[in-house]
């Protein structure tokens, strides 16, 4: 009876892990590099984040990682890829670890490589798909936006956050106002309204409206609210999120 039991567990162990390690061998939009393909691969694109860690990895680091992996598969100009290293064995891809000055210590790993620039840059926020992308966004031209923002009103905002003349600030609110008025989408139209709303309490309160706003919305995030009114308050939340300028 317990060899029948033993044999079980380790059967659905062995199960787990053959799950585990399928997942991460093909977490969909990742391109694993090696010594060899690593620089055959990486000019191609005009920019490429490229996450250094075990042969194998798994966890909740690798599943954000897989999330923006899923994200950037519109992004035909950026490339999101994985480099396993093997500290035993044939020491696979340590050379490229040693190269990028990566120790296993600091696993997971993740640098940007940006067209025409010799050095990476290091991403060193928390570990998650939305500062993954707000990384990208802040040190490349690729667009890759978060959940419930879109595109035009994100690079607006870019310009609106990156000017200190308010005269030009206006000129931009009356071009995220025209873009507004042009949209027909009745799931768009809220979330145009929201930056537009957000660009004129910027004109008329400072930038310091953005940090209390974001307060605001998370101490509400924080109570017992329905699914559909968190992920309404999420968006808002991102929305913020195109205003910041603070590096990561």
């Amino acid at each position: 009876m317990s060899w029948c039991l033993g044999k079980y567990v380790l059967a659905c162990f062995c199960i787990a892990l053959f799950a585990q390690l399928t997942s991460a061998i093909n977490a969909k939009g990742c391109t694993p590099l090696d010594s060899w393909t690593f620089d055959k691969i990486i000019p191609k694109f005009k920019a490429a984040i490229v996450k250094f860690d075990i042969a194998y990895p798994y966890g909740k680091k690798h599943d954000e990682y897989t999330r923006l992996s899923a994200a950037g598969r519109g992004s035909p100009d950026l490339l999101v890829a994985e480099v396993g290293i093997k500290d035993y064995g044939d020491n696979e891809n340590m050379d490229l670890a040693e190269r990028f000055g990566v120790v296993k210590d600091d696993f997971p790993v993740v640098k940007l490589f940006i067209a025409g620039k010799e050095d990476p840059i290091d991403f060193d926020g928390e570990f998650n798909e939305e500062n993954l992308k707000m990384f990208i966004r802040r040190h490349s031209e690729i667009y890759i936006g978060l959940e419930g923002c879109l595109e035009v009103f994100d690079r607006i905002a870019d310009k609106f956050m990156v000017s200190n003349n308010v005269k030009e600030r206006r000129e931009l609110l009356r071009k995220a106002e025209d873009e507004w008025d042009k949209i027909k989408s009745p799931s768009d139209r809220p979330i145009a309204e929201s930056y537009v709303k957000v660009m004129r309490r910027v004109l008329e309160k400072g930038n310091e409206f953005i940090t209390t706003e974001t307060t605001r919305v998370n101490g509400l995030m924080g109570g017992k609210l329905a699914k559909e009114k968190k992920d309404e308050l999420q968006g808002k939340l991102n929305i913020l999120k195109s205003f910041v300028r603070d590096e990561l």
